[in-house]
Parts: structure tokens; sequence; C-alpha cells
């Protein structure tokens, strides 16, 4: 008996000890394997920021006179239009690519202002298309003939750059987004997070609801997560939620887009027209799509928002206020538009660098140098952000995105910050293995010894 109870020990501790070999080895090379390089900066320099940071650059040292407006082009090259010989040839000499077009973004604003003052009528938008150098009034299907007739007449006055278009549809907000968010008013998305550095908060649409606004996370209302605090709509849309023990908690730089997946955000900027974007909504989930215009103005039956990203992406009622990005850089907040993602149709998006500069906040961040992505600053909200050849850019490096039970036992075991406990666990368990081997040799010696002794004593 004696001698089955030593046989138990050795096996239970030498299962122990390869146990302890094999979760101190993972620990090891997880952490290892999780390390970034040491030229990693806190955000990726990739060739989409600087085709984006040329055109804007060029756009501002030449003014507004003689530029009207820059895009991305097929081939992933800034694109500056331009009014003269000259702007065009510092355009060509700085990198870019010059178009000569005949209105400056002087006359492209002011038409823009002629519309905003005529007589509201909703249901239309307008924005500025660089590419075709024209104002583009859409009319939803709402539009009576009589007030597109009228809206027609001002646009004939302005002058020839004017292009009316009908569309499908009607403008209206997605009210009802990436994870959701629910009051009584309606169900809207968690945007981004955002911090005043005392504080967290959640950046959504402002049109989701008032300031005093309670939000949950579940339709029992058992999971409230805080209260809208401040509202701006219309004019613009966002508003900011904030949580209720003030902290965003783990995973705060990451953006939900299906499936236990997010995105990794690493700064916020400004979209080029022509870069591919990406939306993360709760209804209709990750879409894609190209940015079509920029300071739109939108006629909601609600109000008129104006400066406004105007894109080809989809979306349907549930996806308001969720996050628009490209790259892990943060653009804008959905806001609503027109159609839906079986036809397709137009979204507009509030303009994330806007609604930050305008509420005192920065963006919480993901940082790219540490594998579990914690907070970090964010950078300047003035910070262009362009586009690689369209169809080529993605969402973003991806993160697990973590539920309510807080970080797994695995990824606690194979945090970064844990090789030098992994060492010790591995250490350890070599000793532990050593010992048990050197043991059970040296009982079977001596067992070996009692048993010839006894046999030819």
């Amino acid at each position: 008996m004696r001698h089955a109870r030593r046989r138990v020990v050795r096996r239970v501790t030498r299962l122990a000890a390869v146990g302890g070999l094999l979760l101190g080895g993972a620990m090891v090379t997880r952490a290892v394997a999780s390390e970034p390089p040491a030229t990693t900066t806190a955000v990726p320099h990739t060739y989409s920021t600087k085709a984006g940071q040329t055109g804007t650059d060029l756009v501002a040292r030449l003014g507004s006179s003689r530029t009207a407006g820059t895009w991305i082009g097929a081939d992933g090259k800034p694109v500056v239009a331009v009014t003269d010989k000259q702007a065009a040839a510092e355009v060509r000499e700085a990198g870019a690519r010059p178009k000569l077009v005949g209105h400056s973004m002087d006359e492209l604003k002011s038409a823009a202002r002629t519309l905003r003052s005529a007589p509201r009528v909703a249901g239309t938008a307008w924005s500025m298309d660089y590419r075709t150098n024209e104002v583009v009034v859409q009319g939803d299907s709402t539009v009576s003939a009589s007030d597109w007739a009228a809206m027609t007449k001002v646009a004939h006055g302005i002058g020839g750059f004017v292009r009316m278009e009908r569309t499908e549809g009607s403008f209206t907000p997605r009210l009802n987004g990436a994870q959701p968010i629910l009051s009584t008013g309606g169900r809207c998305s968690a945007g981004f997070n955002v911090t005043n550095g005392q504080s967290d908060f959640i950046l959504t649409a402002g049109h989701c609801g008032p300031t005093g606004s309670t939000w949950f996370a579940d339709t029992g209302g058992t999971n409230q997560l805080g209260k809208t605090v401040t509202q701006s709509f219309p004019g613009n849309d966002f508003s900011l939620v904030q949580y209720n023990n003030g902290k965003a908690g783990d995973g705060a730089g990451v953006v939900f887009i299906g499936n236990g997946k997010g995105v990794q955000i690493t700064g916020a900027g400004d979209p080029s027209i022509g870069q591919r974007v990406f939306r993360s909504g709760s209804t209709s989930g990750l879409r894609d799509g190209q940015v079509t215009g920029v300071n739109s103005t939108v006629n909601y039956p609600e109000g008129t928002v104006t400066g406004l990203i105007e894109t080809n992406v989809c979306a349907e009622p549930g996806d308001s206020g969720g996050p628009m990005f490209s790259e892990g850089i943060a653009l804008g907040i959905t806001s609503g538009g027109s159609g839906d993602c079986t036809q397709g149709g137009t979204t507009f998006f509030q303009p994330v660098t806007k609604a930050l500069t305008a509420l005192g906040m920065r963006l919480i961040v993901s940082n790219p140098t540490a594998a579990t992505g914690g907070a970090s600053p964010a950078p300047s909200a003035t910070s262009a952000q362009g586009s690689i050849a369209p169809g080529a850019a993605s969402p973003g490096s991806s993160a697990a995105v973590q539920g309510a039970q807080g970080t797994p036992l695995l990824s606690r075991l194979t945090d970064t910050r844990n090789v030098g406990p992994g060492l010790l666990v591995l250490g350890g368990s070599l000793i532990a293995l050593v010992a048990t081997r050197y043991i059970r040799s040296e009982q079977d010696r001596r067992a070996y010894q009692r048993y010839y002794g006894a046999t030819w004593g």
C-alpha cells in the first residue's frame, strides 16, 4: 500500500512539473511574440497619411482663391484642383497631380452660403464635389415638385456649377449602432470613447437624445451606462454620454465590428474625397465605401446640420452614432442619410475632429506599442488623414472585444508583463522535474541493493 501511494505521489508530481513547463513556455512564447518592434510609433505613418497630408498642405499654402479642394486619385496619389497654371506648377513640383478648374473654393463656398440662405426645404442636402468642381444639391423622395422647382431656381441663379439631383428614399437621422446603447427615446450606437483627463465619455450622435437621457447596455434596463451631459443638434450632430463610474474600462480604444472582433483606434483625422472608409453599426454590421463629399449640409426634418462628411457607405436605422474609421484612424460618427444596405444609399457623418475640438475632449486610443492596447494620448485633432489607392485600405489593426467579465484568464497569463513570471514557472518546473527524476532513480537504486542484498547475502 505504501509503495502504491508513493507511485501516485510521483505521478502527480511529474504531471504538475510537465504542466508547469507547458504553461511557462506558453507565457514566455506568447509574451515575446507579442512584443512590438522597437521602431513602432504611436500612430502608424503609412503612405495613406502622407498622400492626404500633401494635398491638404498644398491647399492651405496656395489659398482658397487659387485652389478648389483636394482628393485621392485612383492611383492613391493626391490630386489638387487649381485655378491657374502657376499653382499647377507648384502642385506638380510638390509631387501631387494638379487639375485646372474654372471655380475656386471661394466660389464653391459662396454658392453653399446662397443655398443656406434660401428658404429651408426638408429632405434636401448639398455638398462640394471637388472632382467635378461643382456643388451638388440632392433632393429625396419627400421633396415636393414645387419645393424642388424653387430650389432649382436658386441653383440656376448661382451658376452652372451647381448640379441638381433627385435621390431615392429620404434623408433621416439613423436613430436606433457599433455596440448598441438604449434609452426610452430609442436605440443608438456607442461611437468612440473620449476623455477630458478626469472622466470618460461615449461620443455619439447628437440626435440620439437630449441632455439628461439615461442610457443602458441591455433591453431590460438593468445595466446602466450613463447619462447624456452635452448635446449639439441640429447645427452639429454629436453628444457626450458620461459613464456612471467615470471610466470606460478595458478595451476603450477598440471599436466593435462583429463576431467578437474589433479594430484598434490609434488617432483621429479628417478624410479625403475618394478615401476608402469603414463604418460599424449594430443593425448592418461592418460596411465600407468611399468619401464622396465634405462640408456637406443636410436638411433633416428635425433641423439642418452642416459640415458633414458625405459617403456612399450604406447604413440603416439602428446605425446612428456608430464609428467611421480607416486604417485605425477615427474619422466620423454616423449621422443619417438615405437608402439601405440592400439597394445602397448615401450616409453622412459628423467629423470626429470637429466634435473633439468643440467639446474640449481627446480620443481614447489603443497604444500600438502595447499588446494589451491601453489608452494613450491621442494625436492632434487637426491632423489630416489621406488614403491609399481606393479599395486597398483596411479598417485597422484587429483586436479582441472584451465582454463584461473582463480580461480572459488566458490573456492575463499571456500578457507581455508575464515574461518574468513565465520564466520563474518554467525554471521551477524544470527543477521539480529533475528532482522527481533523481528521487525516483535513487529509490530504484536502493531497492535494487536491498533486493540483491537479501538474495545473495
